[in-house]
């Protein structure tokens, strides 16, 4: 049996708790997916796979249900400390080739830095499979020019959620998904 996944949708959330566990427990029901059993996948983005809403994409789903999801998380103890998880995505002009997600944790960044940053880690790594010439180097917002430019990417985006450590030492747990609907 082929599972290709046909739908996907973006959520995040922020669980603040005294135990490390029900503090991710709390971000998932803060980004909609704690009644779910999730199975961590890798990267790619399935060839014709449709965004959709958060919404309707929880309506498809039943709880107890599995479900297979790129997730990035990210979480401290630490007062104060800023903590960030953001995943990106990259799709190609041509949509019965794949693309890319990617996860990013990080400590330290805004929203807006984490964010940009795992949205510029898909986009490189597809454009990387589909032949586009750029330089590594240069920034972010030069090399969105050139993939978009090219013809071959037609879309980059991410989703990424940050928060700072509760003041009083709680846990605090911060998720980006791509959860995919079959």
């Amino acid at each position: 049996m082929m599972m290709v996944p046909r739908k996907v949708f973006f959520t995040g959330g922020v669980g603040v708790h005294k135990d490390r566990l029900a503090s991710f427990e709390a971000a998932l029901r803060s980004a909609g997916i704690e009644m779910f059993n999730i199975v961590y996948v890798s990267s790619i983005y399935p060839p014709n796979c449709i965004e959709v809403s958060r919404k309707e994409g929880l309506k498809s789903l039943q709880p107890g249900e599995i479900i297979y999801a790129v997730m990035a998380r990210n979480e401290t103890n630490e007062p104060n400390r800023l903590v960030s998880a953001a995943v990106g995505l990259a799709v190609p002009e041509e949509r019965d080739h794949y693309g890319y997600l990617s996860e990013h944790h990080s400590f330290g960044e805004t929203e807006i830095q984490a964010g940009e940053y795992a949205e510029d880690l898909a986009a490189t790594m597809l454009a990387t499979t589909l032949g586009i010439e750029f330089d590594p180097d240069t920034a972010w917002q030069e090399r969105e020019q050139i993939y978009k430019t090219s013809g071959k990417i037609i879309k980059t985006s991410h989703t990424c959620t940050s928060d700072k450590g509760d003041l009083n030492g709680k846990w605090t747990t911060v998720i980006a998904a791509a959860v995919f609907i079959m």
